[in-house]
């Protein structure tokens, strides 16, 4: 029946991410002992004080239609939010609220890019912003990256990738999936190369910016001169254990926040309104709010680190945001495990899924071949029981 089904949805593949979380819940139907490493989701509960928001909104009856755009106090709060963690400048008409960071880029997506358009991916990249772009007629551009330069492009590498045709750059630090963060000099440099080139715009990914084990963090569009070539995209899924609730924002000029919201009026309209309130307590509130959690997921970090440093074969960074691990693991192309060709990371990952009942990502989703992902972003007990199958069934 394919070719009755449109050719856009023909060629956009299946988020990686969400089938191998699927396969997982499949096996485990069938009585498997599967741990998911695959997901990108706290393990914790919202916290109350979100939550009690939330119940108030549904008793204040915030039951009708929002504007599109998110409600004007929000934004306000999401303007203050930028200004205390990011040093950026927004005023609410630059302001767009989504159902989910994924929404807020589909919507860029489909107001920046036109047909043949390129877009500069660093890789590895979060697995949506290559189909959602190829979605909208652009042209994804990898920069590749790799364990040893910490899966940061340089500036010489961004400045080769320029071409004519180039329109925007997308990427995020904390990056999903290596963990790694741009570095204020970092940033700087690959400014530097943006700012002679005026009509390129950047999309800043920076969902991650709570879950931060640097002690620093900066926003590209906080750099002089990129402010109007800037579009941060953020939300309270990651930090905030928010899921579910499936709000996201940006803060772009002001021309492109209008075309979002001419795009979302006709697509879905304003995000749900008891979540937008529960939001709302979210970004008003002090990043030591969520510290406990992010002290969890460093805790995790070390004992990860530790653990998979011991399996041969394994070459590491040690992530300095977000909460996956991306270990390069193509010294095991080529050989054969309990009679398994591994040829590549997908037959990697399906062999760690079949022999050691664990599940993981493989790094082709995020634009390198050479890599799996794993996401710690579960219990410590887990984690090490998931790294013990792994290496069991190395060896």
């Amino acid at each position: 029946m394919n070719h009755i089904l449109s050719e856009r949805i023909n060629n956009l593949a299946v988020s990686q991410t969400l089938a191998m979380a699927a396969l997982a819940r499949e096996l485990k139907a069938q009585g498997k002992d599967i741990i998911s490493l695959s997901l990108g989701e706290p393990d914790f509960n919202t916290p109350d004080f979100i939550k009690e928001a939330a119940k108030k909104a549904i008793d204040d009856n915030f039951s009708a239609y929002p504007p599109v755009e998110g409600y004007a106090d929000l934004k306000e709060a999401i303007c203050a939010k930028f200004k205390r963690d990011n040093n950026l400048n927004y005023t609410p008409s630059q302001i767009v609220v989504s159902t989910g960071a994924k929404q807020s880029l589909y919507n860029i997506a489909q107001v920046m890019i036109n047909e043949g358009d390129e877009v500069i991916l660093p890789a590895p990249y979060w697995v949506s912003y290559f189909e959602i772009i190829k979605l909208s007629g652009g042209v994804p551009v990898e920069v590749p990256t790799s364990v040893e330069s910490n899966f940061k492009i340089t500036p010489e590498q961004l400045e080769a990738a320029i071409t004519p045709k180039t329109k925007m750059m997308w990427f995020s630090s904390p990056c999903n999936p290596s963990g790694s963060v741009y570095s204020k000099e970092e940033l700087e440099g690959l400014a530097e190369v943006l700012k002679k080139h005026p009509n390129i715009y950047v999309v800043s990914d920076e969902i991650y910016e709570h879950i931060n084990y640097t002690g620093n963090y900066c926003s590209i569009g906080s750099i002089a001169g990129m402010e109007n070539n800037t579009i941060t995209v953020n939300g309270v899924a990651k930090a905030f254990a928010m899921t579910g609730w499936r709000i996201g924002y940006i803060g772009a000029p002001e021309f492109i926040a209008k075309a979002c919201t001419k795009m979302q009026g006709q697509v879905t309209s304003g995000a749900n309104t008891i979540a937008q309130r529960a939001t709302k307590a979210a970004v008003e509130a002090n990043p030591s709010a969520i510290k406990y959690m992010v002290d969890a997921f460093q805790s995790r970090r070390e004992i990860v680190y530790q653990l998979l440093s011991e399996i041969p074969g394994f070459k590491l960074t040690m992530p300095e945001g977000a909460f996956y691990f991306f270990p390069d693991v193509s010294a095991y192309f080529g050989k054969t495990l309990r009679g398994t060709e591994i040829k590549d990371a997908n037959d990697f990952a399906m062999y760690l899924l079949s022999e050691a009942n664990v599940a993981t990502v493989t790094g082709d989703a995020f634009g390198n071949p050479n890599c799996i992902r794993l996401s710690y972003a579960t219990s410590e007990e887990v984690l090490r029981e998931a790294i013990k199958r792994i290496k069991e069934a190395l060896v």
